[in-house]
This record gives structure tokens, sequence and C-alpha cells, in this order.
């Protein structure tokens, strides 16, 4: 065995200065109140523990790390929703298509390390809390940490299946017992039981946010341990890959055996959920100043007006700085060429059968999807000039954390958002699904909880399934338009036992698209876009370009006959606006339109042509994302009538590595320096690979 870490003094001091550090890096982005406790690092935890103060300090710093790179960066895509733009063979193009294995660099290697460096200090925060003077206060840190806790071993299980179970700090273990250092994998359902266990008393020992304090919800308060205890008892009682922990027999997608403990955990999500909902104190965000109440919410999460989103946001995670958490942020957004943002380029596109798959009325979809991409028209006397591009479907990208929404970073390469994890949505979402499960059909309860969410989003109006797999497959849908980007629908769909069948469907849906069919027969292949300049302002409340969808047969004809001169430009261009005035759009002759071909690639002629004729110079054919898909032709019969190869290829195309009852989990790595199958040889790999 490694004699690694058995002095414990020197892991008490490895820990205990990097949680001190933390704890004062994380405050820095929080309430401000914080900022003015003193930057303790101190190397031993008798004293760290000796009063409440350093010891909050230290509870503080085991938020640091909770999302990981590679939780968004690998993982946030995948789920029939956002998709990778790199290049085939890129790790995030693989692992977004379900193609690693234990050998490849794709494994994703980060978040186990990650998140047992912070269970480790929950670890010792509790124990060390334990022997501290009962009060409120300590008892509200203990909830605190154990929460922390239970989040990293949701992540843990969601990811790997069954992990090592670790719930004292290392400093209190026999450093010659051979498990102290490579602890087995334990059972997943042990694990869910007792952090299940440790929310339910977190959920009576932390204070709600009016009386914590906190003036932001960055931290813990009671509703966001009551929403984190609903959603972890939901993974509990719902499905996953599960095998025999001691074999190497293949596992199947399935629910734990105990139907009464299912039953059981089902009730405590939703006795949960009722207790914030009845609460009083939590609510969606409305519309206001003009904007959509789905808008409102993350135009102002993003410009870190907390306190406008303190009612809906239960839990979201300081975020600011080159080095705090997770660094989402630079991947999803609408891309950007130069300017003020910066040359960043999106390497996330939304699948445009889910763009699609809004209803016209719901003001979510322009919020989560942007069809432009801004981008460098010209220099100029009078500076630069920007302009927001239309895309093609084969160009959607992410829109709730776009940068132009964003308050103004000290550096180019700090992160400026934070990340949020819970949110009452979600809360009444989960309340409609237990509300279902638990009375065998919809209630009363569950249909005011779902259309709730819809109304603010504008579709309250849709009919509601009677049925209770109709409405579980109704509230399937409802997150994937609600949380879009937002870390869990990947892991969602395998707990509800809707992967397989969402990803069968979406393949099937973007096959039918691309050769305009069944549902898609007609969609419109050309569409207008209004030119629109770029304000390049931090804070700029653009939503969306405005657009007309083309199908009339004269109208295509006439959008198609693009000028090749600039002689011909302004003719051309009032011809446009006819078409615009037609279909009952205001318009006027300061206005200047341009079609894009939606299924030809984006650099095609035609749409090159276009936007070089109402005013696009060189080098308008780059977006600020990955290119693998935007220069390509979608359509079927602009490929050549064949399918898009990242659509439909045995190599490469859509989730071309899926396999039912493996790729749900991913793998340990085996050869990958620092990596716990390295680390730990106790460690027993996922059955399959």
């Amino acid at each position: 065995m490694k004699n690694i870490f058995n002095q414990h003094r020197f892991l008490k001091k490895t820990v205990l200065m990097s949680s001190m550090v933390l704890a004062v890096l994380t405050t820095n982005s929080c309430n401000e109140d914080f900022l003015d406790q003193p930057a303790y690092n101190t190397t031993d935890s008798d004293v760290v523990f000796q009063n409440l103060q350093t010891a909050e300090m230290f509870v503080l710093g085991c938020y640091r790390g909770l999302i990981p790179t590679e939780m968004f960066y690998q993982l946030g895509a995948g789920d029939t929703v956002n998709h990778s733009v790199e290049a085939l063979n890129n790790s995030k193009y693989n692992v977004c298509n379900y193609n690693y294995d234990a050998y490849t660099p794709f494994t994703v290697t980060g978040i186990y390390s990650a998140m047992y460096a912070v269970i480790e200090r929950t670890n010792i925060a509790v124990y060390q809390l334990g022997k501290m003077p009962a009060s409120e206060k300590r008892d509200a840190l203990i909830g605190e940490a154990k929460s922390i806790r239970a989040f990293c071993y949701y992540n843990l299980i969601r990811i790997y299946g069954d992990v090592p179970s670790v719930f004292e700090p290392l400093e209190t273990l026999d450093p010659n017992d051979e498990n102290t250092f490579y602890p087995k994998r334990a059972s997943r359902d042990e694990i869910y039981d007792r952090i299940v266990g440790d929310l339910q008393e977190a959920s009576v020992t932390v204070p709600t946010l009016a009386a914590s304090g906190f003036g932001t919800t960055e931290r813990l308060s009671k509703e966001g341990v009551n929403a984190l205890l609903a959603r972890i008892a939901l993974y509990a009682a719902g499905y996953s890959l599960r095998w025999e922990l001691n074999t190497s027999n293949p596992g199947v997608v399935s629910r734990r055996s105990d139907n009464a403990r299912v039953r059981e955990l089902y009730q405590i999500a939703d006795n949960a959920c009722a207790a914030i909902i009845n609460g009083g104190t939590k609510s969606l965000v409305q519309g206001q100043g003009g904007k959509s109440g789905f808008e409102a919410l993350w135009f102002n999460f993003d410009r870190r007006n907390f306190g406008a989103v303190n009612s809906e946001m239960l839990w979201h995670v300081a975020s600011l700085g080159q080095n705090t958490n997770s660094a989402f942020q630079v991947y999803a957004h609408p891309g950007y060429r130069n300017g003020v943002f910066g040359s960043r380029s999106s390497q996330q596109m939304i699948l445009p059968s889910y763009y699609l798959s809004f209803n016209q009325n719901d003001t979510r979809r322009d919020v989560t999807c942007t069809s432009y991409s801004v981008y460098f028209l010209e220099a100029g006397a009078a500076g630069d000039t920007f302009v927001d591009v239309g895309t093609t479907y084969s160009a959607i990208m992410p829109g709730k954390f776009r940068l132009s929404w964003c308050v103004e970073p000290q550096a180019a390469a700090d992160r400026n958002l934070n990340i949020p994890l819970l949110r009452y949505a979600d809360v009444l979402l989960m309340y409609a699904e237990t509300q279902n499960y638990l009375n065998n059909g919809p209630t009363a309860a569950a249909n005011a909880a779902l259309t709730a969410v819809r109304t603010r989003a504008g579709i309250g109006s849709l009919p509601l399934p009677s049925g209770q797999a109709d409405f579980l497959k109704a509230i399937v849908q409802e997150r994937k338009w609600e949380f879009a980007g937002e870390f869990m629908l990947r892991t969602d769909l395998i707990r509800t036992n809707s992967l397989t069948t969402e990803i069968e469907a979406t393949r099937q849906d973007m096959k039918d698209l691309t050769r305009r069919v069944g549902k898609y027969a007609n969609i419109a292949t050309y569409r207008l876009y209004k030119f629109h300049k770029n304000s390049q302002t931090y804070g700029d409340p653009f939503l969306a370009l405005p657009y007309i969808d083309i199908t009339d047969p004269t109208e295509i004809a006439t959008i198609k006959n693009v000028p090749t001169s600039s002689a011909n430009y302004a003719a051309y261009q009032t011809a446009l606006r006819a078409i615009v005035a037609a279909h009952g759009q205001p318009t006027s002759t300061e206005d200047k339109w341009y079609p894009t071909q939606m299924f030809e690639a984006y650099t095609s002629t035609f749409n090159g042509n276009a936007r070089k004729a109402v005013g696009f110079g060189a080098g308008f054919n780059v977006l600020g994302m990955g290119n693998n898909m935007y220069s390509k032709a979608f359509g079927y019969a602009e490929n050549g009538n064949a399918y898009p190869g990242w659509v439909e290829s045995a190599n490469d195309g859509l989730f071309f590595g899926f396999q039912t009852n493996k790729t749900e989990l991913l793998p340990f790595a085996a050869a990958s320096a620092g990596h716990p199958m390295i680390d730990n040889p106790n460690l027993t790999q996922l059955p399959g690979y």
C-alpha cells in the first residue's frame, strides 16, 4: 500500500489550507457581509474549529469546486438539446455522442477527484463541528456542510454509478486499513439513503433565506436544501444503470428493487416540494420592463441582479474571476468574433429538432436558443461595426448565458456568471411528478404546478394529459424546454427511463427534418432576417433577430433573385420590404433584410451572396462557433440526397456511440495518470468496459 498521506497532520494541513483560502476567494462573489471576515490560513483543524467565525469560513470554502469544468465542458451536451460542434474525434464531440471507453482520453476524468476533494472538506467540517458546543449556528453549519456533501455524491452517482462511500475525514481513519486509501465501490442505494437522511436533518437546522441574512442564494438556505432533497430523493427512487457489485455481469437500467422504499422516496420528495410551495416565499420570476418572465429571469441572473431573482433561484454557485468553479460560460453562448466581448467560439449548438419543438407562443425559445452570432462587419472612422447575423438551422446556439447580457468581467479570461443549480420552476415540476406517481395519475395539484410553469412561458392553455404515463412524458418534455443548459437534462432522462426513447426519437426527427417529411413537411426552407447592428455593450438587452419564414412560391422566387452587383442592391431591398409589409410586419426605408436558405450550409454561395447584398463584407462566412456543422449542408437534398454525416453515420453520426445498458454511465479511465483506476486498484470497472 502507498505511504502517501499516512501522516495525518500532512493531510490536515493540505486540506485545511486549501479550504480556508477557498473560503476567502469564494466570498468575493458572495454577500458583502462576508468580505469583512479575516483571511484565515491556519493549518490545524483544532484551531480552525475553536470558534464559529472561523468554522463558518471553512464551510464556505467547501462550496469551491462543486461544478468542475468537465461537468459542462464534457457533459453539457448529449441530452437531445445541446450538442457539440467541435471537430470529429474531439473529446467533447465523442462524449456528447456517447462514444467513450476506459482507454481513451474521451473518458471524463476530473469530476471524480474534484467531488472527493470537496467531500473530504465537508467530512472535516461535520466531524469538527460535531465536537463544538451545540447551538443553532453550529447545527446550521453542520447541515450546510452535509448538504454540500450530498450534492457531491449526487454528481458522482449519476455519472459513475456505485462509488466509494466515505463519510469520515481521513485524519480519523486507520492508516493501516487498506480501505482507508483504497475504498471499494459501495451500493448507490446505501449512499443515497444516507444523504437523503442528512438532507432531511439539514432541512430542519439550516435557516430560511429570510432568516439567514445571506442576501443571495449563493449559500444554501432551507428552501435550497429542501429542493436539493427533492431532487436527490427522485434520483434515488429513479432509474439508473445497475449491476451486481461483486460481479462483472452486465447491468440493466432499472429502479432499486424495494418498491416500498421507492414510494417512500417519492413521498419525501413530494413533502420537500410542498414545504417550499406552501412556504409562500418562493415564486417564478414574472414579466417586467417589456421582458417575458423567462427572459427577465436570465437577463437579471446574467447581470448579477440577484435580488431580482432570489424568489426563483434557490441555489446558484458563486463564479467570478479566472479560477472559481466552472468555465461553462466559455462554451455556451451565441458566439462572438472580436469586439468588446472578445473572440469566443461557441462550442455547443442547439439541435434544430429541439428549436422547432417549441410552441410558437413559448417565450422560452428565443431565450434558450439564439439564431444569430455576433460578427465584425467593418472598421470605419466612426468606429467598428458589429452585427447580429442570422444563421441556418445547423448554427443555432445557446442563449441563456450570452455575454452581452452579462456584467463586464475584470479581464477577458475571467468568469462573470454564477452557476444555476436549483430553481423554483424545478420544484414545481418535481412536485407535479411526485403527485402523478403517488396518485397513479395527475392530481389537481400536479396540474396546477405544471400549468404555473407553462403559464409563465406563455403556453398555459395547452391541454394537460390525464393518464399517468402521458403526464410523465409531458413532464419530461417540459423539463427539456425549461432547463436546457442547466447541468441536469442528460441524467434527468436516465432517471425517468427516457434516454433511449428520446435519443431514438431525436435521431428520427433530425432525419425527417433534413428531408422535410412527416411533421416537418411544411417547414420553411427560406427565412428573411432583419439586419441588426450589435451595440457592443455589456447589458445589451437584445433578445432575437426579427425574421419571417417564407413559404409562398412567388415570394421565394423574389428572394432567390439575389443581385451580384451593388447597383441592384437598393431595388432588391425594396422588393424584400414589400414582402415584409405583406406579412404585416412594420418596416421602413431604413430597414434592411436578407434571406437565408436554412438547409444549405451557412457558407453556401446563396447565403453568402445574400448577406453580401445587405452590406456584409469580406469574411462574412465565418461564425463564432465550431464549423463542424455550419460549413456543411444540413438538408438531405442540399447534401446530394444524403444525410449530413453528423446526423446519420455509423462512425460519427448523432449519438453514434450510444448503447443501452452501457453508456448511461461513464467508465473509470484505466490508463489515465492520477485517475482512480490507477490510484485505487480496489475499484472495479463498470461492466461492459
